[in-house]
């Protein structure tokens, strides 16, 4: 008992009274350290203070060395009767201001730990109380580890101060990227420019009546991502089979009729083109998962252990199940149900910090317009899908309606709603033997295109 009553928690403050020298021998080091650790790092609260000073130091460009820091300390309101002798102490036990980051390291290690004891607590506790039953508590429990391996804070509030370190750090990356856009690329170019790429913690809205060929342009995102961010693509097909989707990419990427394919009547050329496709397919960092019955828990729980996650597509939003897993309600409890979905579906996308890709269905309140082409208000069960949606993007052909259409097999990309941008329309052309999408000018296909 005696031992468990004297037990500290993980530290060390030789590490932590290390990094701080360095910083005072040396403020070219600062940069590197603020970038490495945090001030809810540090186990003392004297080190704390001192880190956090430094910090609003380096923000607004101040001279840092011992005199300028132990001012700030006293503006500050931190400043302690033995603050000017611990500062020179700092220095002194200090061996050398380049081992810094070997130093940052061991303060950081530390900090996960005592997390890592803290969360463990609170799981037993919750376990220890039952309530809301033991997925409810397993969810929870994944959560925060999850939490922990991110190097998140799941609570408490941020200062804007370090909000805007990573702010700037995005602008800087960006400046100095080749890329045009910040996110990741959807394969089309216009689409790109119109909603900035799939960015991170965006849900991104793809609606449509049937025989659109939603399921087709999110194929399209989705094996585009998978093949050059370099990062994975996660797939949840609640309507679908992973066959039907994999026979639907094959055509796609072979650019080989998909009944031809279903009956395997191939010509010789025909089967070259598939061995290739089915070599460039297996490449892909995609993943599939076919149970139609996910709810988003699920789904999240899933995606917190794929490493390297970058894109998360779902087809569709109205076949999803609740957290209790049914999908069976009264009408007017349906609105709130999905509503509720799409939620936790933007609740998702900020905690995976990757976008997330979701088709829905839209109702049949278009039909009776002269201009059928969709609204944000013809989404089913609306409720708060437009609101939790970063970006919403309607699909229509003309001549899903029109059989006369001038424009035969154009689809139009109208983004309905863009918290990135402007709304805007893009035109793409569909290929219904390979359904699949192309730009409008596409080099590799142009004679199949016309």
């Amino acid at each position: 008992m005696d031992e468990f009553v004297t037990r500290t928690m993980p530290h060390s403050s030789e590490a932590e009274q290390a990094v701080l020298g360095s910083m005072l021998i040396d403020s070219r080091c600062v940069g590197d350290v603020l970038g490495a650790v945090s001030a809810g790092d540090f186990y003392s609260q004297i080190n704390r203070e001192i880190f956090e000073t430094i910090y609003t130091m380096f923000n607004y460009s101040m001279t840092i060395d011992p005199l300028t820091v132990l001012e700030q300390m006293r503006v500050s309101g931190v400043i302690r009767d033995d603050s000017s002798a611990y500062l020179l102490e700092l220095m002194n036990i200090t061996p050398t201001a380049a081992n810094v980051l070997e130093y940052a390291a061991i303060v950081k290690n530390a900090a996960l730990l005592r997390a890592i004891a803290d969360t463990g607590s609170t799981i037993s506790a919750m376990a220890l109380e039952g309530e809301g039953g033991a997925d409810a508590i397993l969810e929870a429990a994944e959560r925060r580890i999850y939490a922990l391996r991110q190097g998140k804070n799941t609570s408490g509030l941020e200062p804007l101060s370090q909000v805007m370190v990573r702010v700037y750090d995005q602008i800087t990356t960006a400046a100095k990227s080749d890329a045009s856009i910040p996110g990741i690329s959807t394969g089309f170019l216009d689409i790109d420019r119109a909603i900035m790429g799939l960015n991170r913690s965006d849900l991104i809205l793809i609606a449509s009546r049937p025989g659109m060929g939603k399921t087709s342009i999110a194929l399209n995102i989705a094996l585009y991502a998978a093949k050059n961010s370099g990062k994975t693509v996660a797939v949840f097909s609640l309507e679908m089979s992973r066959e039907q989707l994999g026979l639907r990419l094959l055509s796609g990427e072979s650019f080989v009729d998909g009944k031809k394919l279903q009956r395997g009547n191939l010509s010789q050329n025909d089967w070259h083109n598939v061995i290739a496709a089915v070599k460039s397919l297996s490449e892909a960092s995609l993943l599939i998962n076919d149970n139609p019955t996910l709810t988003v828990a699920d789904m999240n729980a899933q995606c917190r252990r794929i490493s390297n996650l970058g894109l998360v597509v779902i087809d569709y939003l109205q076949l999803m199940t609740s957290a209790t897993g049914t999908s069976n309600y009264a009408g007017e409890n349906r609105t709130q149900v999905v509503s509720d979905i799409s939620r936790m579906l933007k609740i998702m996308a900020k905690e995976l910090n990757v976008p997330v890709l979701c088709l829905s269905q839209l109702s049949r309140a278009n039909e009776g317009r002269t201009n059928k082409r969709p609204m944000l208000s013809d989404l089913r069960e609306s409720g708060a899908i437009e609101q939790d949606a970063d970006i919403v993007i309607g699909l229509y052909r003309d001549d899903y309606y029109n059989k006369e259409t001038e424009e035969p097999n154009v689809a139009e990309c109208i983004v309905l709603k863009n918290r990135r941008g402007e709304t805007d329309t893009v035109k793409l052309r569909w290929l219904p033997e390979y359904t699949t999408y192309t730009t409008m000018v596409d080099p590799d296909h142009t004679e199949k295109d016309m």
